[in-house]
């Protein structure tokens, strides 16, 4: 394989590990959330509709994916593909809800509402919002900002690749 394209394996690991946390946080936390009282209707822990399956599991499995490539991957057209999937997952959780709300007029898949939280000191439209931030908007934008990342780490080409690349036993024909 051409040494250009070669990377260390070390290259991706943090920002692909960070996807990996953000994945599983994105994907798992509507289905645990109500353990805490925290998250959307129905308030029923790993209670299944198709809301939390194509809103939450599946951008965060598309993260997590992402993060495993970036991770495990000593090829930079992995590594980018996947970022790029890690973003995309990340972009899905920020605008996925509107999507499927007012473009594509599907009234099925829906996220619930925020639950109710009386007695819990902020006010219920506050807490609404800290839930939308932390199980929607705000991790997929954490998400895209690590895939951004580690897309930016694993496709430039630096002394130190170039170097190893010199060196005719480093990287051996697979």
């Amino acid at each position: 394989m051409n040494s250009q394209v070669r990377i260390r394996r070390s290259r991706g690991a943090v920002c692909g590990a960070a996807l990996i946390l953000l994945g599983l946080w994105g994907g798992l936390a509507p289905f645990v959330g109500p353990y805490f009282h925290f998250g959307f209707t129905p308030d029923k822990a790993w209670g299944y509709n198709t809301g939390r399956l194509y809103l939450s599991a599946v951008p965060g499995a598309a993260a997590v994916l992402g993060g495993v490539a970036v991770i495990l991957t000593r090829s930079r057209i992995v590594g980018v593909t996947g970022s790029l999937l890690a973003a995309l997952g990340g972009g899905w959780l920020i605008v996925g809800s509107g999507v499927t709300t007012y473009l594509l007029k599907v009234t099925s898949i829906r996220a619930g509402v925020p639950l109710s939280h009386s007695g819990s000191g902020l006010a219920t439209p506050a807490y609404g919002y800290a839930e939308q931030l932390a199980l929607f908007a705000g991790i997929g934008a954490l998400i895209v900002f690590a895939a951004a990342l580690a897309c930016g780490r694993v496709s430039m080409l630096s002394a130190r690749d170039a170097a190893d690349a010199a060196e005719a036993g480093y990287y051996p024909d697979d």
